[in-house]
């Protein structure tokens, strides 16, 4: 494991000799010591992206894309140890982690594709008298900050596309998990990246280090996925400089179940769009609607699925749902379902954490939640799914879109019609029908409202990190 930030393309301390440290969620033990990056750090780095972006914006885009295909390459060559790494400093258990790095080495194969598909446009003026000549060029220095949850494939979502656009890139990874990214720095490295091109600044003064980096002009882009309330904060912050941004912030999916929907389909749809992550993941099902004639069924058979299903340390094989990432996240969960069960749910199984060490919390299902139950208005970020019932589609659309959030929603009906026709009035920037799981490297993610700005993965994702150039010329 590297532990050392990468600027430069070089391994380096940080400036002022600081280390933190790495704990494994499942036993609370230190993994690893790891520099800790700081406001000079954050330039240094920024110098390194501004000093290699001319050449790398010069490189050809087949070159650029055949860098990418072979980090994807050294990715999936290195999946289980990949797998292991995530496991250990983010906690979840070991099948999921291996679907995160199947997952975040396609954004290096999918953008090694599109490197070659920046296109532009040309077309004559209306009025006949001129051509209209537009070409994309990239963005410039990219600030790109990730999150603890996928910190493989938030990283390669992120440095992907800005890699094959011709942009250069500074990492800020998440504190709980900084090993993950440094593993990145060195698989882009060893494919190719040349130095300054990507660098990476694991740090536990985030704020500091993110805002010292927005303050300065080279720098012409930042992607981050996290917390709205963060998210507004990086938003006044780059308004200074005018800095383009790229937001995915928070979410609180509905899952609609219609009483025509083959419930069989729904309830393992439900298990994949809950507890894909442990349910660490702002596309997880946060808010159950299901019409009231099945919701009976439909509850009593999630509880029995979610109540079989294994928990342990993320690394020990058939392990199926691992440890939260840290204190603060268990003990939000367990607040949230607390104040759902004080104001009269009911805990079809699970429903309060477990003693011992380690930052556990049971698979739970809740039925009899109040409407205005925190534990629908806040994005749980944990295994449990709170149930409630609706009468009709009015009710239902009504219900799913009672939220500032707009990320991503789920509907199962045997009805295509009512399917399409909730899909399109449902407030989300992605809709699940009749599947559990949306994201792909090759479709456009994002959201709506509170839930972000711009899309990533898709040819979108590569369009955010290019410029438009308009030329007006004669011939």
């Amino acid at each position: 494991m590297e532990t050392e930030l990468f600027i430069g393309g070089k391994w380096v301390p940080a400036s002022s000799g600081n280390r933190f440290d790495v704990l494994d969620p499942a036993t609370g033990d230190v993994i690893a010591s790891v520099a800790d990056g700081g406001e000079s750090d954050a330039i240094a780095a920024v110098d390194a992206a501004a000093e290699a972006g001319p050449a790398w914006a010069a490189t050809a885009p087949r070159v650029r894309g055949e860098v990418l295909r072979r980090a994807w390459e050294l990715m999936t060559e290195r999946a289980d140890e990949l797998a292991k790494m995530i496991s250990l400093e983010n906690g979840k258990a070991l099948v999921d982690a291996k679907g995160e790095v199947t997952y975040a080495a396609e954004f290096f194969r999918w953008f090694a594709e599109e490197a070659v598909r920046g296109e532009g446009l040309l077309a004559t003026a209306p009025s006949g008298a001129n051509r209209i000549l537009v070409t994309r060029q990239p963005v410039g220095v990219c600030v790109l900050v990730t999150p603890w949850n996928f910190p493989a494939a938030m990283a390669t979502r992120k440095i992907g596309p800005a890699l094959a656009a011709g942009c250069t890139v500074v990492l800020k990874p998440a504190s709980d998990t900084p090993l993950t990214a440094l593993a990145m720095a060195a698989i882009l490295a060893e494919a190719g990246v040349p130095s300054g091109v990507v660098n990476v600044l694991p740090s536990r003064s985030s704020g500091k280090v993110v805002s010292r980096m927005l303050r300065d002009a080279r720098v012409r882009k930042l992607s981050f996925t996290g917390s709205t309330e963060v998210g507004r904060i990086l938003l006044a912050q780059a308004a200074d400089n005018v800095i383009n941004t790229s937001m995915e912030l928070g979410g609180n999916a509905p899952f609609l179940v219609f009483a025509d929907a083959d419930l069989d389909a729904a309830i393992e749809g439900a298990m994949i769009a809950k507890m894909r992550n442990g349910g660490e993941a702002c596309t997880a099902a946060n808010r159950f609607y299901v019409e009231s004639s099945i919701a009976g069924a439909f509850a009593q058979r999630l509880a029995v699925r979610m109540a079989a299903l294994k928990v342990g340390p993320g690394v020990e094989e058939g392990t199926q749902v691992g440890p939260l990432v840290n204190e603060d996240t268990v003990a939000k969960v367990d607040e949230l379902v607390r104040g759902a069960l004080d104001a009269g749910a009911k805990a079809e199984t699970g429903g309060a954490r477990p003693s011992g060490a380690g930052f556990y919390y049971p698979p739970t299902v809740l039925t009899g939640v109040a409407p205005d139950s925190p534990i629908l208005r806040e994005e749980i970020f944990g295994p449990v799914a709170p149930i409630v019932t609706f009468t009709g589609e009015d009710e239902a659309v009504r219900l799913a879109n009672d939220t500032e959030f707009g990320l991503v929603a789920y509907v199962y009906t045997g009805d295509l019609a009512r399917g399409l026709r909730v899909s399109e009035a449902i407030e989300a920037g992605m809709v699940g029908l009749n599947r559990g799981l949306v994201s792909d490297p090759a479709a456009p993610f994002g959201g709506v409202k509170q839930s972000g700005i711009g899309r990533e993965g898709g040819h979108e994702g590569l369009l955010e990190y290019l410029e438009s150039k308009y030329i007006a010329v004669n011939w």
